[in-house]
């Protein structure tokens, strides 16, 4: 048991943990024939809290609740496997990349987010505003616009040969780039 917690504390190879989340679709479509894809949650939750006179938010919500006890299930599964197999040490960042992250302030690796950024003092300077606010709005924009989320679209999508999901997956991939090469580095030197 011992040495198996220790083997679950290592992190897993992509030909381990890619496989796993690609069973997750045909499980889905086994088990009840229904799709993966966690931005659609969002809806579920603002049908459920908004008056029915929305007509985005006017459908049956209750037939997908499932869909919000599986986005439970992540959050709680990821908090557990924090709590009982994290890694106390920071997390490794390559010498080169530590380097070029020094020099716009972000020195601490203890978490997997750096809360030299990420943090609500951030949140009331210019960097972190721009970072948290019209970032997060974009995502969430950006995911309601393509209808779906990367893991709709390049998990579920994909595997069941949609079009739109590769256009949308490319899209992704081709907006990642962009921010991580090109914006990314002009809002952090802020």
């Amino acid at each position: 048991m011992i040495k198996m917690l220790h083997l679950l504390k290592q992190p897993w190879p992509w030909y381990v943990a890619g496989p796993l989340i690609g069973l997750t679709v045909p499980a889905l479509l086994l088990l009840g024939n229904k799709s993966f894809g966690i931005s659609s949650s969002l809806r579920h939750i603002c049908a459920s809290c908004m008056p029915a006179n929305i007509p985005f938010f006017k459908y049956d919500w209750k037939k997908e609740a499932w869909n919000l006890f599986f986005i439970c299930g992540i959050l709680l599964g990821g908090m557990l496997t924090v709590k009982l197999l994290g890694d106390p040490n920071p997390v490794s960042v390559n010498p080169t990349l530590a380097k070029e992250l020094a020099g716009y302030g972000i020195t601490d690796y203890r978490n997997l987010i750096p809360e030299d950024i990420m943090n609500w003092r951030s949140l009331f300077t210019l960097k972190g505003f721009l970072l948290m606010i019209p970032g997060g709005f974009l995502v969430g924009f950006g995911s309601r616009y393509a209808g779906g989320c990367t893991s709709g679209h390049a998990i579920m999508g994909l595997s069941n040969l949609q079009w739109a999901s590769l256009v949308a997956t490319v899209c992704f991939m081709i907006g990642g780039f962009i921010m991580a090469n090109l914006i990314l580095p002009l809002i952090l030197s802020l």
